[in-house]
C-alpha cells in the first residue's frame, strides 16, 4: 500500500538530483537540522521500490546514531539492525543494518559480499577522512554496492586522507546537492537563528619553559600560547568557567518560561573535566546535569533519556557533538579546547533543529572570546545576517568583524602547562551578550513555521514485505509497525529470562539449556537468530517450563 510522505523543499530537489545522477556516488551537504535522514531514508526506500532484492546498509559516526537511524527508519517500514555484529551472518529478515565507521574499518570483509549491489548512506562522510583505516575499511567494504550516499552538515577538504567515493577539486569536496544554513534560515521553520555570547577573561599560567606567562583574549598569541590560554579559562578551578556556565544557566532558566522544556548542553573536553562541569552547574543550579561520556557503556541511553525528558542540562565530551537529534536544546557552552571549523559547526548544529510551534526560537552557544572562536561564530553570524530582515525603523545591521587566524607557531607542549588563574572581565573588554537576550530583538525569520518548510507531498512505495512483520494495535483502530530490531531485542530478552526460569527449576546449568534450546529451535547462536528462529525458541522453552 503506497502511502504519502510530506518532504521539505529542499529534500524534494536533492531526490531528484540523486534519483537523475547517472553515478553510483552522491555527496549531499545539509546544514544540520534540516532533515538530511528523512531525505536518505526517502531515497533508499524509493531505490527499493525499484529493486526489492537489494539490502540497505547505513554507516554512521557513533553507536548511538545507529539505534537513531534504526528508529527513524522503522517509522517509514524500513528494518534495520543496529546491533548486527560483524561476527555473525548477515540478518536474513531485515532489510539491512546500521553500523559504525569503526566497526567497517575492523572488518570490512564482513560487509564486502553482504553489501555487493547494496544501497549505502555513508553519515557524516568526513569522519572517514580522520582514519586512514576508516577509508581503506569502507573502500573495501562497499567497492561493488549498486549506490552510495553520502551524507555531511558542512563542506569539507581532503585536508587529511581524501575519503572513497567523494570527488575533489582543489581539495575541496564536490556536493551534487548543498543546502546551506543560510537557505535554511530563509525558507523559516527548518532552523534556528544562533547567537554566540562571548567572553573574555585574564588569564595567568605556568609555560612549559618554566615561565609565568599572562593574557586575555584581547592579546595578540602563537598558536601553542594560545591554546594554553584556552585552557587556563576552561580549567573548572578557576573563575571563568563557573561564570559563564552561571550565566548560561540563567539565561537557559529565562527561556524555560515560555518554553520549558529547553535544555542545555555543555561540550567538555576530556571526561575529568565533564565531571567538573558537571559539579559546578549541579552547584549553581541545584539540579545534577546528566553526563555523557565515551568511557560510560550507558552513553547513548543517557543521552536518549535526557533527549525524552525536561531536564535542564546535559554535560557531554563529543558525544554529542554531531548527529545526535536533541531538538529542545538551546542553550550551549563550548567549553573545549577543539579548535576546528568543523567541530564548532557541529557544535553549533546541537542547537539549531526548530521545533515546536513557539515563531521564536533563538539559539545561544556561549564561547570564549578567542580569535578563532571569534572567526568561526562570526562566519556563521554574516550567514544568519543575510538571511534575516530587519524591521524599518531600526535600520541595517552593521556588518560582522571578521578577523585573520594567528599564524601557527610551533607545537603545543601539555606536560608541564599549569593554569594558574582565570577571571572573567567585566566591563568594555568584556563581551555584552544582553543585546541577543531579548526576544523582542527585530531580527526575525523572513518565513515563520510551517510556512515554506513542508511544501511538497509524495507517494512512498513501503519497502518490500519481510515475514512476520508486527504490528501493535493503538485505541480507535489505528495500528503502529513496531520495529523488527526492538521486536527482535525483545525476544532475545525473553529467552534470556526463560533459561534463567528453567536454570532454576531443573538445576541444569545455563551452558546446556541454552544449547538444547538452540538445537531444537534449528540454530546455532542467538546472535544469528531470525525473528521466526527466536519465536520458535521461546516457544519450546514455554513448553520446556510446563513440563518441569
Amino acid at each position: 500500500m503506497r502511502r504519502s510522505l510530506r518532504l521539505r523543499r529542499w529534500q524534494k530537489h536533492a531526490l531528484e538530483a540523486f534519483e537523475a545522477h547517472p553515478g553510483r556516488d552522491f555527496l549531499a551537504v545539509a546544514t544540520p537540522g534540516a532533515g538530511k535522514t528523512t531525505f536518505a531514508l526517502t531515497a533508499a526506500i524509493r531505490d527499493l521500490s525499484h529493486h526489492p532484492h537489494r539490502r540497505v546498509v547505513v554507516v554512521v559516526p557513533t553507536q548511538h546514531l545507529k539505534h537513531q537511524w534504526s528508529a527513524a527508519a522503522a517509522e517509514l517500514g524500513l528494518q534495520l539492525a543496529p546491533d548486527w555484529p560483524s561476527s555473525e551472518p548477515f540478518p536474513s529478515d531485515m532489510h539491512g543494518v546500521a553500523v559504525t565507521y569503526q566497526q567497517v574499518a575492523a572488518t570490512p570483509g564482513a560487509l564486502r559480499g553482504a553489501a555487493d549491489d547494496a544501497f549505502v548512506v555513508l553519515d557524516e562522510i568526513h569522519h572517514a577522512g580522520s582514519d586512514r583505516a576508516w577509508g581503506t575499511g569502507l573502500a573495501a567494504a562497499f567497492e561493488f554496492a549498486a549506490r552510495r550516499l553520502s551524507l555531511s552538515g558542512t563542506p569539507f577538504r581532503s585536508d587529511s586522507d581524501p575519503i572513497p567515493f567523494v570527488e575533489y577539486a582543489f581539495d575541496e569536496a564536490v556536493a551534487h546537492h548543498t543546502y546551506g544554513y543560510d537557505d535554511a534560515l530563509r525558507d523559516g521553520g527548518v532552523v534556528r537563528p544562533v547567537f554566540f555570547p562571548r567572553f573574555n577573561g585574564h588569564m595567568e599560567w605556568s609555560a612549559p619553559d618554566g615561565s609565568l606567562r599572562t593574557a586575555t583574549f584581547d592579546d595578540p598569541l602563537d598558536r601553542t600560547a594560545a591554546s594554553q590560554r584556552l585552557r587556563t579559562a576552561l580549567s573548572a578551578d578557576g573563575e571563568w568557567l563557573p561564570t559563564v556556565l552561571g550565566e548560561a544557566d540563567e539565561h537557559l532558566q529565562r527561556l524555560r518560561e515560555q518554553d520549558p522544556r529547553a535544555g542545555g548542553l555543555v561540550i567538555a573536553m576530556d571526561v575529568d573535566h565533564a565531571r567538573q562541569a558537571a559539579r559546578l552547574l549541579h552547584r549553581r543550579s541545584g539540579t545534577e546535569p546528566i553526563v555523557a561520556t565515551s568511557d560510560d557503556p550507558l552513553a547513548s541511553e543517557r543521552i536518549a533519556e535526557f533527549a525524552a525528558s525536561d531536564h535542564p542540562w546535559i554535560v557531554a565530551v563529543r558525544m554529542v557533538s554531531e548527529g545526535v537529534d536533541i531538538p529542545r536544546l538551546r542553550v550551549g557552552v563550548y567549553a573545549t579546547n577543539t579548535i576546528t571549523e568543523l567541530f564548532f559547526r557541529q557544535a553549533v548544529g546541537r542547537l539549531v533543529r526548530w521545533h515546536g510551534p513557539l515563531r521564536r526560537q533563538k539559539a545561544y552557544l556561549f564561547v570564549p572570546d578567542d580569535l578563532r572562536l571569534r572567526v568561526f561564530a562570526g562566519r556563521l553570524a554574516e550567514e544568519r545576517t543575510h538571511s534575516l530582515r530587519r524591521r524599518e525603523e531600526d535600520g541595517e545591521q552593521p556588518p560582522v568583524a571578521l578577523d585573520e587566524l594567528p599564524a601557527a607557531d610551533g607545537e603545543e607542549q601539555l606536560s608541564l602547562f599549569q593554569a594558574i588563574s582565570a577571571t572573567p572581565l567585566a566591563g568594555p573588554d568584556a563581551a555584552d551578550p544582553t543585546s541577543v537576550f531579548d526576544d523582542s530583538h527585530p531580527e526575525d525569520l523572513i518565513h515563520e513555521a510551517g510556512t515554506n518548510s513542508l511544501e511538497f507531498e509524495i507517494e512512498l512505495v513501503p519497502p518490500p514485505a519481510l515475514i512476520g512483520d508486527h504490528a501493535a494495535a493503538m485505541p480507535g483502530g489505528r495500528t503502529i509497525t513496531v520495529s523488527r530490531a526492538q521486536r527482535k531485542r525483545e525476544l532475545r530478552q525473553a529467552n534470556s529470562d526463560r533459561v534463567r526460569m528453567i536454570v532454576h527449576l531443573s538445576g541444569l546449568t545455563p551452558e546446556v539449556v541454552n544449547s538444547r534450546l538452540n538445537r531444537d529451535a534449528g540454530i546455532t547462536t542467538i546472535g544469528d537468530a531470525t525473528l521466526r528462529d527466536l519465536e520458535r525458541r521461546l516457544g519450546l522453552a514455554d513448553r520446556w517450563i510446563d513440563q518441569l
